[in-house]
């Protein structure tokens, strides 16, 4: 590539990215499995991307090219004020790049070149970095294909990416909520009756269910869990504004999480996650 060339492609590519720190709105894609953005895996690059587009009429199209092949996703439209919080998000999913769709033409986009995120080393002295993209980004996966279509046999890749999920569950460490006022823990029913405690990934799904800040933040160790579960609870609703994935937990193991994850999956996409009694 010649010197001309290769300031031609920089200049554009740093245009693209002003275009995406300026744009008064953008446009993505929500998978109606997870309710969050749908994520691939770039098949050249291995890169977990989102699709980014900056007029909604394309953002439909692709949608129907999706709809199409069965994955089911819905377009959702972001303002200015909100992209900076929606980029950084996306670092707490395991998701590393962006594929820019401008005028007919996509662009890959590495997020760490376009949002900057704080350390771990910056975080306040007596504060604890709760984070667990691994097994966030493995669920949106597993839930993006075990929910499509959760009435058929789960599929052998579906099967990798379940054992896949269990082994970074049993290695993580998780947000608590516990209420302000002392009475308890909230509980949630699934539409069969069993009841679960909500649990969260990292602040910023704990921040979404925690709107009227009636909660306060606990950090549990994956391998704890059973120590701590309230007695009413059958087992971990992971992330219930999100991906709400119940995970039955056996408390005489020391393992954290004993599921099968198929039926967890057809029973989280039914379950709207309703409050049940405290604990």
């Amino acid at each position: 590539m010649s010197v001309e060339a290769k300031l031609t492609n920089d200049t554009g590519f740093q245009g693209l990215l002003e275009k995406l720190r300026t744009a008064p709105e953008l446009y993505t894609l929500l998978s109606v499995c997870t309710k969050e953005p749908y994520v691939v895996c770039d098949p050249e690059t291995f890169d977990d991307e989102i699709a980014l587009f900056f007029e909604e009429e394309d953002a439909k199209k692709e949608a129907a090219r999706l709809a199409g092949e069965k994955i089911p996703v819905g377009v959702m439209r972001m303002e200015n004020r909100q992209m900076l919080p929606f980029y950084t998000s996306l670092y707490t999913m395991g998701i590393n790049a962006l594929l820019v769709f401008d005028g007919g033409e996509k662009t890959p986009v590495q997020l760490g070149d376009f949002v900057r995120r704080r350390k771990n080393e910056d975080i306040p002295e007596g504060k604890v970095w709760v984070e667990n993209p691994a097994l966030h980004l493995t669920a949106l996966y597993f839930l993006q294909d075990a929910r499509r279509q959760p009435a058929q046999q789960m599929s052998q890749e579906s099967r990798e990416l379940q054992e896949e999920l269990l082994a970074h569950f049993s290695k993580g460490r998780y947000i608590f909520p516990i209420r302000k006022d002392g009475k308890g823990v909230p509980l949630a029913r699934l539409n069969n009756g069993d009841t679960y405690q909500p649990i969260f990934t990292d602040i910023l799904e704990f921040q979404k269910f925690n709107k009227e800040d009636q909660l306060r933040a606990v950090v549990v160790d994956a391998a704890k869990i059973p120590q701590v579960l309230a007695k009413e609870a059958k087992g971990v609703l992971l992330n219930i504004t999100g991906i709400n994935l119940p995970l039955p937990i056996r408390r005489s193991a020391p393992a954290a999480a004993q599921t099968a994850a198929g039926a967890a999956a057809a029973e989280s996409q039914e379950s709207a996650g309703t409050p049940a009694e405290n604990a």
